[in-house]
């Protein structure tokens, strides 16, 4: 079978396709044929050699940390009603708060049984790829921000994979939506999908502004990290939210957190929602049926087949991409 694979730490162009046997699925596993694999910023830091602190994949390896597809043979002890299902699934290799978010750029991929989530007939192969990571960690997000009628909520990131399903949560809960992001195309992606206000953060003294017209908001969710978490974390009125979940921009926000706590500022980060007792399964499920029913729209910026990874990774590597990006196998 056909795979992507980092043979060496480096730029896109070490992403080499080859050919590898094919995976057999052991006690409490499924091999999956491979319909569409997710592309994330952490595939990019991973090929890099950037991310070995927290992830520690040694070449060679095959990145990908979650796929769709069909079953095609189960292990000894797992249900053979499996096979020939659609389903959505982190491989067998990734996992919540740990694990290597591997395996996944390829024709073929082993996944747990216990990660399975079976695609519902109204989405195709390509959203519940983008699903698989972000439909469930938006809503853990949302979950702990539970936010309110008229809140002030602003994005970061809001045109990425999770900033684009935040925004519409947010909508939903009746807040009022601040999307951060950077360009003309982002900006206006945030306003079609229901942000009341755009901001780019490209622009010095952004932050500042976010605050002078809301008189500080209720909850900030940051997508981005780095200097733009740091700035959007000065947005927080005294006894708001800040969730810091991403780190794209250079690490997770660095917040003070005696001024946080000064102010009545709560700080949750990633390692928080995913240090909880959380039914990520049940999360997932979620995210399918919202999709399902029409009401959450998924954004899949741009997709590539699984012998151009390396475009993929230069897509997200440069910040063009919107939305998720795909591989389609």
């Amino acid at each position: 079978m056909r795979v992507v694979q980092v043979k060496e730490f480096g730029g896109p162009e070490v992403l080499t396709v080859d050919e590898v046997a094919e995976p057999v699925a052991g006690p409490g596993e499924v091999v999956v044929r491979v319909a569409a694999a997710d592309v994330m910023f952490l595939d990019t830091m991973l090929r890099s050699g950037m991310a070995q602190a927290f992830f520690p994949a040694e070449p060679p390896f095959v990145p990908g940390g979650a796929v769709t597809g069909t079953v095609e043979s189960v292990g000894a002890d797992v249900d053979p009603a499996w096979i020939g299902k659609r389903v959505a699934t982190a491989t067998a290799a990734s996992g919540i708060g740990g694990g290597l978010p591997i395996g996944g750029y390829a024709e073929l991929a082993l996944a747990k049984v216990e990660t399975l989530a079976e695609i519902p007939d109204q989405l195709s192969f390509e959203q519940a790829a983008a699903l698989v990571h972000d439909g469930r960690t938006v809503f853990a997000i949302a979950d702990r921000a539970a936010i309110g009628p008229g809140q002030w909520v602003l994005i970061t990131a809001a045109a990425g994979g999770l900033g684009t399903l935040l925004i519409q949560l947010a909508r939903t809960a009746g807040a009022r939506v601040i999307a951060a992001a950077r360009g003309e195309a982002k900006l206006a992606l945030a306003q079609r999908l229901g942000a009341h206000e755009v901001i780019d953060y490209s622009e010095s003294g952004w932050a500042e502004r976010v605050r002078e017209r809301t008189g500080g908001v209720a909850v900030v969710l940051d997508g981005a990290g780095g200097e733009i978490g740091r700035a959007a974390s000065a947005a927080v009125a005294p006894g708001g939210l800040l969730i810091a979940y991403g780190n794209a921009a250079g690490g997770f926000a660095a917040v003070d957190a005696e001024s946080a706590a000064a102010q009545g500022v709560t700080v949750v980060s990633l390692f928080d929602l995913t240090a909880s007792g959380t039914d990520w399964l049940a999360l997932h499920r979620r995210a399918h049926a919202e999709v399902a029913a029409g009401r959450l729209e998924v954004v899949i910026g741009q997709t590539f087949p699984l012998d151009q990874a390396g475009a993929a990774h230069t897509a997200i590597g440069s910040r063009a991409a919107v939305g998720r990006t795909l591989l389609k196998v």
